[in-house]
């Protein structure tokens, strides 16, 4: 395989948001889903770097996108009135990847020390745990949260608040989408997915061979939690404009994740794309078609294809192109 080779997968990705994104363009009706499922695609994209890479499952994963709501918030609520232009939401984002990394560090130190089930359950009270310190102690306004409408009108007027909650928001998350997959890339075409892949195979076995796994189990954790707290930091405060515990902490973000990645493949670096796309179309039209019985109808779907195929939508394209010129696209 020559040097450039290893990069080709990147292209049906780069193609699948294209498309999504000029779908959105020329559709501005469908706007509202096309958003939608960039957050999907975005989440999946994020989640997969560790879930998939690793195969160790983070059940407390939203922890991360919320606390990445909360840097974007408060750059805007505390300094929204200082003249700063865009470079204020230059600063949220490095505050909200700060936030996220540190909260990562401090989850990992414990959690990482764990394997497969145990980490799970490590990992579930921590979206919990976050939401109640915030709310209990009070921090950041506690359970009434932060609304920063006025501070955002006053940072960049009227018209270009409006244009950043209702567009420019969502191709911040395309970027980061984009961003996400080609971590994911590197990541798979150099040492550390290689180290990573004999982890998820047989942590024991990587361990004898001397490979350091708690090193690269960090990597990956901290460049997740990272990306999903600039996608909380985009989908969240910047489209929203507020933000309280209660909405970001929630749960079934991380199952909405986990079951995105199992649809599309764990550990493939399209998968994430198309979970999120038949995740996300189904949920969208099923809440039209048959209001409040989407979650009945999709819940039993979904343990149907996690069953059938545990390999994921990808994994099975993976297979029939294995030996053909499209299999060094498809990964």
């Amino acid at each position: 395989m020559k040097r450039t080779d290893k990069y080709f997968p990147i292209f049906p990705v780069l193609i699948a948001y294209g498309i999504l994104l000029g779908y959105g363009l020329i559709n501005p009706g469908k706007w509202q889903l096309v958003s939608q499922l960039a957050f999907y695609c975005t989440l999946g994209q994020a989640f997969n770097l560790f879930m998939g890479m690793t195969g160790y499952v983070d059940f407390g994963y939203v922890a991360f996108m919320g606390i990445g709501t909360y840097g974007m918030a408060i750059t805007i609520y505390h300094l929204g009135d200082k003249g700063l232009g865009f470079l204020l939401i230059l600063i949220g984002f490095v505050l909200a990847a700060v936030f996220s990394i540190l909260l990562s560090l401090a989850v990992g130190a414990v959690a990482l020390r764990l394997r497969g089930a145990y980490f799970a359950i490590a990992t579930i009270g921590v979206n919990e745990g976050f939401r109640f310190l915030i709310e209990g102690a009070r921090i950041w306004n506690g359970s009434e949260g932060m609304i920063f409408t006025r501070h955002m009108k006053k940072a960049f007027g009227k018209p270009a608040a409006m244009a950043i909650g209702t567009f420019w928001a969502d191709i911040m998350m395309f970027c980061i989408a984009v961003l996400a997959a080609v971590m994911t890339l590197v990541y798979m075409r150099n040492k550390v997915g290689y180290a990573l892949t004999a982890l998820r195979e047989d942590e024991d076995a990587a361990k004898v061979m001397g490979i350091n796994v708690t090193k690269y189990k960090i990597i990956a954790f901290i460049t997740s939690a990272a990306l999903a707290g600039l996608l909380g930091a985009t989908a969240w405060a910047l489209k929203l404009q507020y933000v309280y515990p209660s909405d970001v902490f929630e749960i079934h973000y991380t199952v909405e994740a986990i079951i995105i990645v199992l649809l599309g493949g764990a550990g493939t670096l399209l998968g994430p794309i198309v979970g999120g796309l038949i995740y996300g179309i189904s949920k969208y039209y099923l809440s039209i078609v048959l209001p409040g019985f989407q979650l009945l109808i999709f819940a039993p779907i979904i343990v149907a294809i996690i069953v059938l195929f545990p390999e994921g939508t990808v994994g099975i394209l993976k297979k029939r192109v294995s030996g053909t010129p499209l299999q060094k696209f498809i990964i």
